[in-house]
């Protein structure tokens, strides 16, 4: 494990109430409410003192449970005032799965929304969360979470001093099987991210940033709607993603968006809505993929509307910048994740722990300030995750000559097909070259003959046909024969999580009857 040193905390939201206090600091869609820096210093000054009335001191954790909102960040950044930890619940959970993660953390207080106040209800009684607050934006002078607000009288709250080491969060890692893992996000970490990634995505007062993820994954969160308030920029949420609405927002000059963050998937659908070729994006500086490997066809195409994606790789243990693509780079180096960034240290190495050679698929280990100091409650599963202070990320990367690194895929999405290792992001970028398919996903499934062979689960575009023949032969031609898929699927959807990520587990259980070992 590494640790970061004790700096002290600077509230970001206190400063740019100070600074520039009538700044549009939020835009809520859903809502249409607009908040200054003076507003949001405000309200979250207000939340932190209903808080600190309730009982909640530095330490306690503050469970989440909400979607996108002005709400969200009001609940982060009272947690950070008060040095409470917040547990960001993703809501598209199971109670099963939540109450897991409930008596995990052991949240004495739980802020929800009104389309989740059943399950909150219930994870209150099962997991003995001490009090509820209630966001109802259809509930009037009856909202809980505003009456919260408007009950505070100005005075100023104690706030506990606190430094860069102190946990700000915890978000739990998705597992394919098992129960997930509680990352530990710091003051610190978040900070890191900040520089890490403000600086090379160009972030500053005047960026205006559209902020689609869910905002309990810290590609929502960090990717870059924290980088912005850090700036004091402009954040506009979405409650949740459409892809219409999102070009809809990025082509009103009225908005002026300069900055979008998401994972391939909306990207993908953005790309596939008939709007996309007559939307304006002569304002967006800045369109930045992670998450997961970007199919070179997503890239090219919004390139070809005069917009370069810039990769980047992270994770929710890296809080998550580690590597980004410079926008000089993103067309002369598609399909890389970049160089690692500012304040980041990374390696590529061999099951032996040297160093790989350009070429050479790895795994990528890193280190840095922007890494967690572990996982909640998990000191083996920390203890494990971690070499000499290097986190070993379980993602497989290599590195060309210039010292740009390529993510290749996770290690436990390789399958191998007669001793050959096969890395699925690889075929399925040749598969999205095909005219009729929409959606792409390669697992590998049991051969007698190759040990394993590929899959190819295909959603194919309204109207489409395609055969086992046309995706071999459109293999055959650009592929190693021993990475062409065996054979084809075709279903209505590819399983997605929250943030738009293939489930490949599923897809394992529904064509294999298994999963695979899990993983964070």
């Amino acid at each position: 494990m590494l640790a970061t040193m004790s700096i002290p905390v600077y509230d970001w939201i206190e400063h740019h109430n100070n600074l520039r206090p009538s700044k549009l600091a939020i835009i809520d869609l859903a809502t249409g409410r607009r908040l200054t820096y003076a507003d949001l210093h405000r309200r979250t000054e207000a939340l932190t003192a209903y808080l600190s009335s309730r009982g909640i001191t530095k330490g306690d954790r503050i469970a989440v449970l909400a979607r996108n909102g002005n709400e969200y960040i009001e609940a982060q950044f009272a947690c950070g005032r008060l040095g409470a930890i917040a547990v960001l619940l993703n809501w598209r959970l199971t109670v099963p799965e939540l109450e897991y993660i409930c008596n995990d953390s052991t949240p004495r207080f739980m802020i929800h929304d009104s389309t989740l106040t059943a399950m909150a209800t219930e994870l209150k009684s099962l997991c003995g969360i001490g009090e509820l607050l209630c966001i109802d934006q259809d509930a009037g002078d009856n909202n809980a979470f505003e009456q919260a607000i408007a009950a505070h009288d100005g005075t100023p709250v104690h706030r506990p001093a606190l430094t860069h080491d102190d946990p700000w969060a915890i978000m739990y890692t998705s597992g394919t099987t098992g129960h997930p893992k509680g990352a530990i996000i710091t003051h610190g970490m978040t900070f890191w991210n900040c520089i890490n990634l403000g600086i090379p995505a160009r972030i500053s007062p005047d960026t205006v940033h559209l902020s689609v993820l869910p905002l309990f994954h810290t590609g929502g969160l960090n990717c870059y709607s924290n980088p912005v308030f850090h700036a004091g920029g402009t954040v506009i949420i979405a409650q949740a993603f459409d892809p219409g609405e999102a070009l809809r927002v990025i082509g009103d000059p009225a908005y002026g968006v300069t900055h979008f963050f998401a994972v391939p998937a909306p990207f993908q659908f953005m790309m596939q809505h008939p709007d996309f070729e007559t939307t304006d994006m002569s304002r967006l500086g800045v369109a930045g993929v992670g998450g997961a490997p970007c199919a070179l066809a997503i890239i090219e195409t919004w390139a070809g509307r005069g917009v370069e994606i810039v990769q980047g790789y992270g994770m929710t243990e890296t809080s998550p910048g580690v590597t980004m693509l410079d926008p000089a780079d993103a067309l002369r180096k598609i399909g890389s994740a970049g160089k690692p960034l500012l304040h980041t240290g990374v390696r590529i190495v061999r099951d032996d722990g040297t160093d790989c050679a350009h070429g050479e698929v790895g795994e990528l280990w890193t280190k840095g300030p922007n890494i967690t100091p572990g996982y909640w409650n998990k000191p083996e599963a920390t203890a494990n995750s971690f070499h000499d202070g290097w986190l070993k990320t379980g993602d497989a990367a290599r590195l060309d000559d210039e010292g740009f690194i390529y993510i290749v895929d996770r290690w436990k999405d390789m399958y191998i097909s007669g001793g050959e290792n096969v890395y699925p992001a690889e075929v399925e970028n040749v598969l999205f070259q095909l005219p009729a398919v929409a959606d792409a996903a390669v697992i590998g499934v049991p051969n007698e003959k190759w040990g394993e062979v590929g899959l190819a689960v295909l959603v194919l575009k309204p109207g489409a046909e395609i055969d086992r023949a046309a995706v071999v032969e459109h293999c055959v031609s650009r592929l190693a024969k021993f990475k062409v898929p065996n054979d084809i699927a075709v279903i209505d959807a590819l399983p997605r999580n929250a943030t738009g990520k293939v489930l490949k587990r599923e897809l394992r259980v529904q064509f294999v009857g298994e999963s695979a070992p899990a993983i964070s």
